[in-house]
């Protein structure tokens, strides 16, 4: 079609309406997708340190192999966003908080704009500064998150991602169980379970488990403008794995897993992997119903890691197009929970098993009570009525992640997998922080470890409260235009 130019005086005053609307009636404009990746080494480099180990001392003597942080920046023109994960059981929020501060006067993405999970590794560094070493640890820790951010943020090129998810059955495995009658023993509190964790390997003792697994590795893929792997960032609702040398650092699986991911893919030199922890405060690595073969020290984390590279490499064929023009966008919300408060006749139940000093008496008790006895002191006397955490809800695309600061049960992911709004759900466990196991409140029913006082902190129908608010967080990212 072509104009005479005396067409054009009727064409001007359209053109000129055109071009005067006012901005805001216009739709926001999204750039082409930027990414960059990181890896910083964040391995102790003194030592004796603390490490993970339940009531007893837990001494690491030198490092098997690396800790990292790495890290993931976004950006699409509106939102730039970092997606960390960091080889540690789980690093507080006060610590995190310090990271995020660092990292945004460097990079001006605002500390709500930025996720760092824990992998949840129990060979990791403890952050305490109770010795020189374990304060000279926490200030590496910090630093070395933040420049995972920094350095991630100043490689940002073009890029495109792809989402995909790819089942591993045959690694996660409900940890709580249902045992046959007359072989439920008694808990640290003189009481009487309905399940019970890690329960062995007997026949005569097992009956069924008590929930469900998520089988599903995640996984988002980045690619360069020459569609070469630049990130790969994974989830799995697995545990740590364990069994690696006594009294050495190491990252678990999730270390050996981004150790091999650049032989799976093609690569541009630097991709940068990392998985995540997702949903596993219920699940681990342990087949109860077999009798699995001896492993020498780290070999059960080398067969697991392999095998969710394998199934990573499954998911990434799955993803017919890598994209550049997805939207981003990120939310965060704080909300407040109850502590828990044990009952006035549990607090003299402890009390009473604290004053045993006796040595035979003592043996009496229910394995660990008086430590869990301490426990039920201790949340009866807590100052704080209440405290407040952080969920963050992201968006990419057609890809959502939920971000939840507990050792979260899988039903909980699973149910946001299923009830959230987007094509595809990744629930990512121990992030922004770590406030103990979320159990749903049917499993509060059961008992168990993860339901006891000192192991749960927050009121009972904490997940339930905290899942409505991440579906209307996602709700909210769907609808954003």
């Amino acid at each position: 079609m072509c104009f005479r130019l005396r067409d054009m005086r009727f064409l001007l005053p359209a053109l000129a309406a055109v071009f005067s609307l006012p901005t805001a009636s216009l739709p926001a404009q999204t750039a082409p997708l930027r990414a960059g990746a990181s890896a910083v080494d964040i391995t102790p480099q003194q030592f004796p340190l603390n490490m993970p180990g339940g009531f007893s001392a837990n001494m690491a003597e030198k490092a098997h192999d690396p800790l990292h942080a790495r890290a993931l920046v976004l950006a699409d023109g509106r939102t730039t966003l970092a997606m960390v994960v960091v080889d540690n059981l789980g690093a507080g929020p006060d610590v995190l908080d310090e990271a995020k501060s660092i990292a945004s006067a460097q990079t001006g993405i605002p500390t709500e704009k930025m996720l760092i999970s824990s992998t949840h590794t129990h060979s990791g560094s403890s952050l305490n500064t109770r010795t020189p070493a374990a304060a000279a640890y926490r200030q590496r820790f910090v630093e070395g998150v933040a420049q995972s951010i920094i350095q991630a943020h100043a490689e940002l090129k073009p890029a495109s991602v792809g989402a995909a998810a790819h089942p591993l059955p045959d690694e996660v495995f409900n940890r709580r169980w249902f045992l046959k009658p007359g072989k439920m023993p008694l808990n640290p509190f003189g009481k009487m379970d309905q399940v019970k964790m890690n329960p062995g390997t007997n026949p005569d003792v097992l009956d069924h488990p008590a929930g469900p697994t998520d089988p599903d590795i995640t996984v988002i893929s980045v690619q360069d403008a020459k569609r070469m792997q630049m990130a790969v960032f994974a989830n799995y609702s697995l545990h740590y794995v364990g069994g690696a040398p006594s009294g050495e650092v190491s990252a678990d699986y999730y270390g050996e897993f981004a150790r091999l991911m650049p032989s799976r893919v093609r690569g541009n030199g630097k991709l940068v992997a990392m998985m995540s922890n997702g949903t596993s405060g219920d699940i681990n690595n342990v087949p109860f119903t077999v009798t699995r073969p001896p492993r020498e020290p780290f070999e059960q984390i080398r067969i697991v890691a392999q095998k969710a590279a394998d199934t990573t490499w499954f998911a990434m064929r799955k993803i017919d197009k890598h994209r550049n023009d997805v939207p981003l966008g990120m939310l965060q919300r704080e909300v407040t929970l109850k502590y828990r408060r044990p009952a006035e006749n549990d607090v003299k139940e402890a009390w009473a098993v604290l004053a045993i000093k006796d040595k035979a008496e003592i043996e009496k008790l229910p394995r660990l009570a008086q430590n869990y006895a301490g426990s039920v002191v201790s949340a009866a006397q807590r100052p704080e009525e209440t405290i407040t955490v952080k969920i963050q809800a992201i968006r990419i695309g057609d890809l959502a992640v939920c971000a939840i600061p507990f050792e979260t049960f899988v039903e909980i992911g699973l149910d946001l997998k299923k009830r959230s709004p987007f094509p595809q759900t990744m629930v990512i466990g121990l992030a922004n922080g770590r406030h103990g196991y979320l159990p749903t409140p049917e499993h509060h029913k059961l008992g168990g470890y993860e339901t006891w006082i000192g192991t749960n902190v927050v009121q009972e129908d904490a997940s339930v409260i905290l899942t409505e608010q991440l579906l209307q967080m996602l709700a909210k990212l769907k609808d954003a235009k």
